[in-house]
């Protein structure tokens, strides 16, 4: 069938995505995300399709580095995501000449939970790596807040 290829490329796009639709994941399910996404890290990643906005999600901040979104699946009840335009694959890959990114990622995951009423405090989380259960290649800074956050994380 013509569209057989097609299909199984969109597919393999889209698990991360699809993944992310999971309210509820066991650790197990995370660790074989992890592990399925370094195999093929430089392959183009969901937040591409974010960035260029061919597929919909609820950005609350953008500017010509990077932007901001409600994650598709929260773990808190303020939960959003900061990605660079430009796709660094992982925190460990990102180079002294990304330094002016990197501290303006920060900058902004600040001034949107700011916006996002977390006085109270928030939780800033990179995932790197396999073993930091990273499941989308493509550099991305977590904010989550609204309750009390516990320690240790995971």
């Amino acid at each position: 069938h013509k569209f057989r290829p097609r299909l199984v490329n969109f597919l393999i796009l889209m698990y991360p995505f699809f993944h992310f639709q999971k309210t509820l994941c066991t650790k197990h399910d995370e660790v074989k995300l992890a592990e399925e996404a370094s195999k093929r890290f430089s392959a183009p990643t969901i937040f591409s399709k974010v960035i260029d906005k061919s597929i919909p999600a609820d950005i609350i901040y953008e500017d010509h580095m990077c932007l901001a979104f409600r994650d598709i699946s929260p773990q808190a009840p303020v939960h959003f995501l900061v990605i660079p335009r430009t796709p660094i694959p992982r925190i460990s890959a990102a180079e002294d000449a990304d330094a002016e990114l990197l501290g303006h990622l920060l900058v902004v995951a600040k001034n949107v939970a700011k916006q996002e009423s977390l006085s109270d405090g928030y939780r800033v989380v990179i995932n790197d790596g396999k073993h930091g259960a990273q499941s989308v290649y493509h550099l991305h800074v977590h904010v989550l807040g609204g309750r009390q956050m516990k320690w240790p994380p995971g």
